[in-house]
């Protein structure tokens, strides 16, 4: 899909769930969940395509292949906090909200203190 019609979809799907909004508010709730879905889906594609330049970036430049892993686990944490935490905001509990925020932020530097710990020694390398 393009941004386009991303756009629209999103659109009409917020016209939609605001039609609900007065009456049966967990509709909105679900019409959006939907449209996330949706829109994720459609992102397959140009997510594979990345996946497919960032091997080849990989396989030109030698690195190691767990610091690709650890990238794609940063970005899948990434859209799955945002995507979930934007559902409870729109629920209204801001505090999960908030909670599943910084449990994303806290497992993402988790995950990124052994590339960290390379870089350190890589420079440590360097200026002995």
């Amino acid at each position: 899909m393009s941004m386009l019609q991303i756009g629209i979809l999103g659109v009409a799907g917020v016209l939609l769930a605001l039609q609900f909004k007065s009456g049966k508010s967990e509709y909105g709730i679900y019409i959006s969940i939907v449209l996330g879905l949706l829109i994720f889906a459609s992102l397959l594609g140009k997510i594979s395509l990345i996946k497919e330049v960032l091997n080849e970036i990989n396989s030109v430049a030698g690195a190691d292949k767990d610091y690709w892993k650890t990238l794609w686990k940063i970005l899948g944490i990434t859209y799955a906090a945002e995507f979930s935490s934007a559902i409870c905001k729109d629920a209204g509990y801001q505090t999960i909200a908030l909670q599943i925020e910084v449990f994303a932020k806290i497992t993402i530097l988790v995950l990124s203190l052994p590339v960290l710990s390379a870089l350190l020694q890589t420079i440590r390398g360097f200026l002995v």
